[in-house]
């Protein structure tokens, strides 16, 4: 098989070229910047693109499939030849539902907890050595690449987003995978830009709910309100499973779950990844899963990148990083942390990144979001707002988005860090939360210099 893809370097793109190479298709790709890790791990697979840039020329008469990806325009020169030539154009789901449509397909969606729901479950099948495919959302310990496709697996395990699918096609993601088993892990108002009603997005899922397999099963989250409201209200003939939060304790900064009078201890933390566990827990059970060997299993898993990941930690002085960036993600995320650290010092740092959390309009949806911590600061580069072509934005219309007076609003990264060095408490967990990077900060290197210092 000969597949040629438009904007190869994608972080999604790339990884299922690379699954597409290992298994033995010719695989060649364009773009007009590719960044890392993309690039290296396409040189790495003799895949990264002679140029940069866009040629017809690459487009001929013998491809059997063109691949196209989200950062492609709709007039796209190498689009446009492949679609002269009548060639089959792919979005990338498509593709994907195309290498799955013979297997059981396990989707993941809902606005939040989807990567860790389904790195759990990949992580407790590989455990129970059962064979599966998959495309996760994010790098995970254990998986050198995000997207998996073999012949001989007979599941496959698929991270479903809402978002578009390509730039011609304005269905979300995951309304094109049709799955037999779907988990939902919660509903909260996200993609504005796309979405622009709260019901209008709610919508997608009561279609993503449509698009089940008959005789298929839907887990979903009853402790969501949206959830608890359209999954009963599913076809009659889809098998209904709903979910809440794990039994648990919390115990010298450890959370540990119980079950059949035995407790079981974890690496991950918080509500929402009890939640979230448990979610895992009902899918690997349709999946012939053994309760015992779930739980033999979770206790290794150490979470997601970038999902409350420890960067670093001296003393009693530790450093979280979080892909937070929807107001129910940093309140989970936030809460999390409180939680299993009661008594100490909790700085929560979040960068407005995403089209939603830098609109002016969107910013009162995170009312209260950052109240549980002892110290709150936002950052923001009005550049980003340039480049979206937004409205700009004011340090104190963020203060009154969040509804805090004393929240510190910063759009300079080097006075953010100056800002984080002078919190000195012996006992402080620092939080980062962003689905960016705030602007080349290297956060390893920061966290590293934060946890070592002390009080005195």
């Amino acid at each position: 098989m000969r597949v040629h893809f438009i904007a190869i370097g994608g972080s999604a793109m790339h990884n299922l070229a690379i699954a597409l190479h290992r298994k033995g298709y010719q695989i060649t790709g364009s773009d007009d910047e590719i960044f890392e890790p993309s690039k290296s791990r396409l040189a790495a697979c003799g895949l990264l693109p002679p140029s940069q840039g866009w040629d017809p020329v690459r487009i001929t008469p013998g491809l059997d499939a063109v691949i196209l990806g989200m950062h492609a325009k709709a007039d796209n020169p190498e689009l446009l030849k492949a679609t002269e030539l009548g060639l089959k154009i792919f979005s990338y789901p498509e593709y994907l539902y195309e290498q799955s449509k013979a297997k059981k397909r396990v989707v993941i969606g809902g606005s939040h907890g989807k990567t860790t729901i389904t790195a759990m479950i990949l992580h407790v099948l590989k455990h129970a050595g059962i064979d599966c495919d998959y495309m996760v959302g994010a790098q995970l310990d254990g998986f050198d690449v995000m997207v998996r496709l073999s012949e001989d697996a007979q599941v496959m395990v698929i991270e479903g987003d809402e978002y578009l699918t390509s730039p011609i096609d304005r269905r979300p993601k995951f309304h094109l995978y049709k799955p037999d088993i779907a988990i939902l892990s919660g509903i909260a108002w996200d993609h504005i830009n796309v979405f622009p009603t709260f019901d209008n997005y709610v919508d997608q899922f009561r279609i993503f709910i449509r698009q089940i397999t008959p005789g298929g099963t839907l887990v979903y989250c009853d402790d969501d309100p949206e959830l608890a409201r359209i999954c009963p209200a599913a076809r009659g003939d889809i098998r209904i499973q709903p979910y809440g939060v794990m039994p648990h304790v919390i115990r010298d900064g450890v959370t540990w779950i119980r079950r059949a009078g035995d407790e079981v201890p974890l690496r991950i933390f918080g509500r929402h990844n009890l939640l979230n566990l448990n979610g895992a827990l009902h899918v690997c059970r349709e999946l012939g899963v053994d309760d015992s060997l779930f739980y033999e299993a979770i206790r290794t898993f150490g979470g997601a990148s970038k999902r409350l990941e420890e960067i670093a930690r001296e003393g009693q002085r530790v450093v979280y990083k979080d892909f937070a960036h929807a107001p129910s993600k940093v309140k989970a995320t936030l809460q999390a942390v409180r939680d299993q650290y009661p008594g100490r010092t909790v700085i929560a740092c979040l960068e407005l990144h995403t089209y939603s959390s830098l609109s002016g309009e969107f910013l009162g949806h995170y009312q209260g979001s950052l109240d549980p911590a002892d110290t709150a600061l936002v950052y923001f580069n009005p550049h980003a707002l340039q480049i979206k072509r937004l409205p700009a934005i004011t340090p104190e219309q963020v203060r009154e988005g969040f509804g805090n007076p004393d929240l510190e609003v910063f759009t300079d990264s080097g006075q953010l860090a100056e800002r984080l060095f002078r919190e000195r408490q012996p006992q402080a967990v620092l939080l980062l939360m962003s689905s960016g990077d705030y602007d080349g900060i290297n956060l390893k290197k920061l966290a590293v210099g934060w946890v070592e210092l002390t009080g005195r």
